[in-house]
């Protein structure tokens, strides 16, 4: 009996403690609020098309489970709504300068300018040697000014008598460059041949064959009609790090026929020759020995047979490449 009567008094103090808290949050709104949840709620058929919703604020409420299929909003009103928080959008007129530098100044060296677009120049010889048999001296040679992408040359080649009437035999051309592909280049320009005392108009192209065969073939128009073609191939054969093999065969032929310059109509010679170079520390220099064969080919070799000229001819040769 005494145990019924703790019983009963305990009892009736928790119903007034529940009483008093259900009073304290109907009074306190702001906990209320918080205890509000709409994750229950049904909005399929609530109509807001007319509600305007800039100015509520709906940070507190958790809508995770509501069921907005059928919430009609065409007419909301969104104009007022604050989404500056949001990513995206457009970035601001001065986010980026023009030049990337953002402000920052290029100091006494001044704005850095990529190397392939700043003129330059070189000078590449060849060839710069002696054929003791022929007793003549061979050179070939090539300079430049430009860019990667275009560029100014002047090349020359040809030999020079060491006897008798010292006689210069030269092709000379001035050209404009420019890349045609990763492995080829083209060059147009004019020309002057102090063989036959003619100028002509040039158009060429050179470059890297399959096999790193160095290719080069260049037309010649001269001014009485006269077209010349030039063949060449070339190839580094290196034997380590300083040795290295080069051997090289050359082609000329001529359109028509000029008794008074020793041509004849085809092809009129064929040059080969091999060469074995050291390069030295710096690679930009290298001296060589090699030997040298020409020949006369087709009608060419009957009009020297009738001139009392020689139809071959072989040479050792010794002489020194470089560039800078």
């Amino acid at each position: 009996m005494k145990i019924h009567k703790v019983g009963l008094r305990f009892a009736g103090v928790s119903s007034l403690v529940l009483l008093a808290s259900s009073f304290a949050n109907a009074a306190d709104p702001a906990t209320a609020k918080k205890d509000m949840t709409m994750s229950d709620m049904d909005h399929s058929s609530m109509d807001m098309s007319d509600m305007d919703h800039s100015k509520m604020d709906m940070s507190g409420m958790d809508m995770s489970d509501m069921d907005h299929s059928g919430m009609d909003m065409s007419g909301m009103d969104h104009g007022s709504m604050d989404m500056s928080g949001m990513q995206g959008g457009k970035a601001p007129a001065d986010a980026r300068s023009p030049d990337y530098s953002n402000g920052v100044p290029y100091g006494r060296f001044g704005k850095p300018v990529m190397m392939g677009s700043l003129p330059l120049w070189g000078v590449s010889v060849d060839d710069l040697g002696y054929q003791f048999d022929d007793d003549q001296i061979n050179y070939e040679f090539d300079t430049w000014y430009g860019t990667d992408s275009n560029r100014v040359t002047l090349r020359s080649e040809g030999s020079i008598q060491t006897k008798d009437d010292k006689e210069i035999d030269s092709l000379t051309s001035l050209s404009y460059w420019k890349p045609l592909s990763i492995f080829w280049n083209g060059e147009a320009g004019v020309a002057y041949d102090t063989e036959n005392d003619k100028s002509a108009v040039m158009a060429g192209i050179a470059g890297t064959a399959p096999y790193f065969i160095e290719t080069d073939a260049r037309a010649y128009l001269y001014t009485d009609g006269q077209v010349r073609l030039d063949l060449g191939a070339e190839y580094e054969w290196r034997l380590d790090q300083h040795w290295v093999v080069i051997p090289e065969v050359e082609l000329t032929a001529f359109s028509k026929d000029d008794t008074d310059n020793h041509i004849t109509k085809g092809f009129n010679e064929f040059g080969a020759d091999v060469r074995l170079t050291y390069e030295m520390l710096s690679r930009q220099l290298a001296p060589y020995v090699g030997i040298s064969y020409e020949t006369a080919l087709g009608n060419a070799r009957d009009l020297r047979r009738q001139e009392d000229e020689a139809v071959d001819s072989n040479s050792l040769t010794a002489g020194v490449m470089f560039w800078f």
